[in-house]
């Protein structure tokens, strides 16, 4: 099979072609998407690291310098909002507003959070036992970061209905080469979560709350940085949002996909969690947790949420026996490398006792997932809740079908009874 993000069977299955990519070499060029293609573990977790790459260039060169044409006018909003969040922000902007974000999101934060996690996780699955299971995607998998989220920065239950159109009609930007009509979505979702938040920021400066918005407008650095601006801010928590829950939902839902194709590896996580504490539970006794999260980080590593980063180049690159000029744009291939048997042994095996697992999932260097700890920990206590003894086993109704979209790729619904 051939790298083809634009075909159905590819998505499905991206694993065998990322083995003939991994063969023909350490970059290999894609005419469709324009891109040199990297597939290999090390090259990816290197460039994950160099300087001489950037989300962007426009903190070193303009469009033109660069050789590229500037986006269509029309596209600002989205623009405005994705430059000003970490994601794609280059130092020295990107060292100022992590250090500021992580003065107010830190470890503490999230211990915070732990008791409502827990909480929404054993919500979601009571309920959803108790209608005898459905569709795990949008019964479990979706509202439970969504939730978390929006009590971290403080929404009201009330408002909390847009904010998962919201960030899916943002994502589908960051597809490749997405139509006028995804770009028109993305535009209005901006739009509109920005002015939201900018009503919001406008009420917690008058009346600070416990919540991260609150924190965000307080968090300063004297000697270097001052405050976060309000576009700042507004950037933050739609990343916050996007990415804290788009990789999320992703790795929940095919992550069970993956545990119901590998019954005997599933049953054996059941008897795990099921060995350290009683019936409702979920595993938390401290071995169990253990278990859970090497098993969840294996799920990450087998079937990556985030398949693609794309970085540019703005110093002349040598990956190999290939010069990639400044420019260029490279495709780092967080799925295969994943897989790389260079680096993990049996990859193409699931093994979810696996230990040894630097997984790329969550990226590396400046740019790694601030929200890292608070994923895995929502992913822990809703495995966890499902997993638990007085859960019944879960089964398969009809098998899935993907989503259209290859750079974040997961499930259009997972239908199973329980």
């Amino acid at each position: 099979m051939d790298f083809d993000p634009w075909d159905a069977a590819f998505v499905a299955d991206p694993y065998p072609a990322y083995r003939t990519l991994r063969e023909r070499g350490r970059a290999v060029w894609c005419e469709a998407t324009g891109q040199w293609l990297i597939p290999h573990y090390a090259d990816v977790s290197a460039l994950l690291r160099d300087r001489r790459l950037g989300r962007t260039y426009l903190h070193r060169f303009s469009h033109e310098e660069f050789g590229r044409g500037a986006p269509p006018p029309e596209h600002e909003p989205f623009h405005v909002l994705n430059g000003n969040g970490l994601l794609d922000l280059e130092d020295p902007a990107h060292a100022r507003v992590r250090r500021l974000v992580a003065k107010a999101f830190t470890p503490r934060t999230v211990e915070r959070l732990a008791p409502a996690v827990e909480r929404l996780a054993r919500e979601l699955t009571a309920r959803f036992v108790a209608a005898g299971g459905g569709d795990l995607l949008s019964a479990v998998a979706e509202p439970l970061p969504v939730a978390v989220i929006a009590e971290l920065l403080g929404i009201p239950e009330a408002d909390r209905g847009p904010l998962r159109p919201w960030s899916a009609d943002i994502c589908g930007m960051y597809e490749l080469n997405p139509g006028p009509e995804s770009a028109a979505r993305a535009v209005r979702a901006s739009l509109e979560f920005s002015a939201y938040l900018r009503d919001l920021i406008s009420e917690r400066r008058k009346t600070p709350g416990p919540d991260l918005i609150s924190a965000l407008i307080a968090a300063h650095d004297d000697e270097e940085g001052g405050r976060l601006s309000e576009q700042e801010m507004i950037s933050t928590c739609v990343l916050l949002l996007n990415a804290g829950h788009e990789a999320t939902v992703n790795t929940t839902a095919n992550g069970w996909w993956t545990l119901l194709r590998h019954p005997a590896a599933l049953a054996r996580l059941r008897d795990d969690v099921a060995a350290t504490q009683g019936p409702g539970s979920g595993g938390r006794g401290i071995g169990g947790l253990e278990k859970l999260s090497t098993a969840v980080d294996e799920l990450m590593r087998y079937d990556t949420p985030l398949q693609m980063f794309e970085r540019w180049v703005l110093d002349d690159i040598q990956v190999g026996d290939t010069l990639i000029p400044r420019g260029a744009e490279v495709a780092l291939l967080f799925g295969s490398a994943n897989r790389d048997p260079a680096r993990f042994a049996h990859p193409d095996a699931l093994d979810l006792g696996r230990t040894d697992n630097p997984h790329l999932t969550f990226g590396a260097g400046i740019h790694y997932c601030l929200g890292a700890p608070l994923a895995r920990r929502e992913l822990t206590a809703s495995f966890g809740a499902l997993l638990d003894p007085a859960v019944p086993p879960l089964r398969l109704v009809r098998e899935p079908q993907w989503r259209e979209g290859y750079v974040i790729r997961g499930l259009r619904e997972l239908l199973v009874e329980c």
